[in-house]
């Protein structure tokens, strides 16, 4: 071999060696400054428990803090918004729910995000069932009661939500056509927090909330009931609860939490993320904290794409009904 054979040789694997080198480097330097960790509500709502509760576990985890920032508006789109915008460095992560990412885009034609292709999926954090909540002092007592109710008061009665077709609204709306019924809903951009403040403060007769954590304490408290759950079967949090299912209305739309991040992520920064964020989920600390009112089930970023892919099929027919009343 030549000598010039042999120098392009030697350069050629010093180059490999450096590339090399340098993706280990990464993986082992990431992160190594504050991460923010974006939640598109306010503070106070179902969004809000697991915001701080994956955050915590997450900041441990790594070694470096996890700054939450509450980006409220457009019903979680203006938040989601920004972390998608935000640099592929693994630096700027978010919250996101499935009526964001899967119904947002269908009725939204401004949106910086339409499928999957245009973020990343890191990790799914568990999903709550809807419950209907009313003041202490209202006058029905059961779940029946207050449907009877809103049939002989057609768009009288209002129910407050989390946000302009977010899960809660949506959930109303299907089950409008699924009982017949006419109950009116006032989205609130702030989030669930917003909505049960606006029960209490008396400007709505009801609440669609997200779950159930923290509505126990205002139970004890004496000032709210809950008259169903939006599932089947007993919602343990809230046992008092009348199952819908069990009351004939077959309407369980369920609010999804996710963690998604900007499209590019580097191959090792998101392996770390991803590893990382399914251990947190499947740590008996996670799953202690869940039993607040969330279900588990922990999916990773292919299988995550698929099931926003799925919602959004789900979404699109809802949309068609509606249209079609």
């Amino acid at each position: 071999m030549s000598n010039l054979s042999l120098s392009s040789a030697l350069r050629f694997l010093t180059m490999i060696g450096m590339s090399l080198m340098s993706v280990s480097i990464n993986a082992q330097s990431y992160p190594n400054r504050p991460i923010t960790f974006v939640v598109p509500y306010g503070p106070g709502g179902s969004t809000d428990p697991v915001a701080r509760q994956y955050a915590m576990q997450l900041q441990k985890a790594l070694g470096v803090e996890v700054n939450i920032e509450n980006k409220p508006g457009g019903s979680g789109t203006i938040g989601t918004g920004l972390v998608v915008r935000s640099k592929p460095d693994g630096y700027t992560l978010g919250l996101a729910t499935n009526s964001i990412l899967g119904y947002q885009p269908l009725v939204n034609a401004n949106l910086v995000f339409k499928t999957p292709d245009q973020y990343q999926p890191i990790v799914k954090l568990g999903e709550m069932p809807v419950i209907l909540v009313v003041r202490a002092d209202a006058p029905w007592k059961t779940f029946a009661e207050f449907v009877q109710h809103v049939k002989d008061n057609p768009g009288k009665v209002r129910a407050s939500v989390s946000g302009l077709r977010t899960v809660p609204d949506l959930l109303a709306q299907e089950f409008n056509m699924v009982a017949g019924t006419k109950l009116r809903t006032v989205p609130f951009t702030g989030g669930s927090g917003e909505a049960l403040v606006a029960l209490l403060g008396n400007r709505v007769e009801a609440t669609l909330f997200t779950g159930a954590v923290g509505i126990p304490s205002h139970v004890q408290a004496g000032k709210v009931r809950v008259l169903a759950a939006f599932k089947k079967g007993v919602y343990e949090p809230v046992s008092e609860a009348q199952s819908t299912v069990d009351a004939g209305y077959n309407t369980t739309m369920t609010a999804s939490f996710y963690v998604i991040a900007p499209k590019g992520l580097a191959p090792d920064v998101l392996d770390k993320l991803t590893k990382t964020s399914m251990e947190i989920v499947q740590s008996a600390e996670f799953i202690k904290f869940a039993k607040e009112g969330y279900a588990l089930d922990p999916k990773g970023p292919a299988a995550l794409r698929e099931e926003i892919v799925r919602d959004t099929n789900t979404f699109s027919a809802l949309i068609k009904a509606l249209d079609q009343k």
